[in-house]
């Protein structure tokens, strides 16, 4: 690819702007294009302004760019990314990777057919990099996490599952090495029509346990998480900034003041670029983890089903 990389975003939302004000900031990047089908003068107000063209036909928009960020609804994430990746062109795809583990692996197999690039913005990893989770060497033994967010018309086209416990999810995941064996869920439906608060239960086959509390329709934010380890615990609240260790390892209590957590996002997109450039062996998440996370994730919507 050439030095300076034309940056294209498909969706003209929120997301869909902060991405593309990411490529318009990124060095040797300029935002080239926006796609948004539905909203085209969404599309116009959001591109021109930052030096690039407004599209609302995928075919003409893939012509004009050189790497794709998918931050449409997440109900056409594979829509999206199977045609820029079929077009050459590697993507970076909000979370969740795909709505169903089908799609999310034609989404690997067509990458890597392609030998392309694929990223998935689990924004959370960087946080977790900073704080120094990911040297412990040890294994977690249990944790617990809470997410809650106050209503919001977005992301209403998946559930709460999809919307924000796949971030701890995730977490849960890169901290530990076992697979999860079974899980056990409950949750209520509101006003989506989907399910907007959920409680989830996973055991891991070494034993590990982690809870995971999920709300879109709270009175007040809450994020906070508590880590067991055999040497202690850390809890952290994610809104506060409040930290506690007592395992003994040493831990960046200060990382929300670190650069790569003050816009986790940037961090994000600039390791997709790396990536793509070959300046890195790989973005921060792989398609391949975060299609494990969606994996556990509809884990958790089946328990919920069965649950009723």
């Amino acid at each position: 690819m050439g030095e300076i990389l034309r940056g294209g975003v498909i969706g003209a939302g929120v997301f869909g702007g902060h991405h593309a004000r990411k490529y318009a900031a990124a060095p040797d990047v300029v935002l080239s294009a926006v796609l948004d089908t539905h909203h085209p003068d969404r599309a116009a107000a959001l591109a021109v302004p930052l030096g690039g063209r407004a599209f609302h036909r995928l075919d003409e928009f893939l012509q004009t760019v050189d790497v794709v960020t998918v931050a449409s609804p997440a109900s056409v994430h594979a829509e999206g990314a199977l045609a820029a990746l079929k077009a050459g062109k590697p993507v970076y795809i909000e979370k969740p990777i795909a709505i169903s583990l089908a799609d999310a692996e034609a989404i690997m197999a067509q990458a890597a057919r392609q030998n392309l690039v694929v990223a998935c913005g689990h924004q959370e990893r960087v946080v977790f990099q900073a704080m120094g989770l990911f040297d412990i060497p040890e294994q977690p033994l249990r944790l617990e996490s809470v997410r809650h967010g106050t209503p919001s018309e977005r992301s209403l086209d998946v559930s709460v599952v999809l919307d924000l416990m796949i971030h701890d999810l995730d977490l849960a995941l890169s901290l530990s090495n076992a697979e999860p064996l079974a899980v056990e869920a409950d949750g209520t439906v509101d006003f989506s029509g989907g399910w907007d608060q959920a409680r989830a239960e996973v055991t891991f086959d070494d034993g590990f346990t982690a809870i995971f509390d999920s709300s879109r329709m709270a009175p007040e934010r809450k994020r906070n998480m508590k880590l067991v380890y055999p040497s202690g615990e850390v809890e952290i609240d994610f809104i506060s900034r409040a930290f506690r260790n007592t395992t003994g390892f040493a831990l960046n209590a200060d990382y929300a003041d670190t650069p790569a957590v003050q816009d986790t996002l940037a961090t994000s997109v600039a390791g997709f670029l790396a990536a793509v450039r070959g300046q890195a062996p790989r973005p921060i998440v792989t398609a391949r983890e975060a299609t494990r996370a969606l994996d556990l994730a509809l884990g958790v919507e089946r328990a919920l089903e069965d649950r009723g």
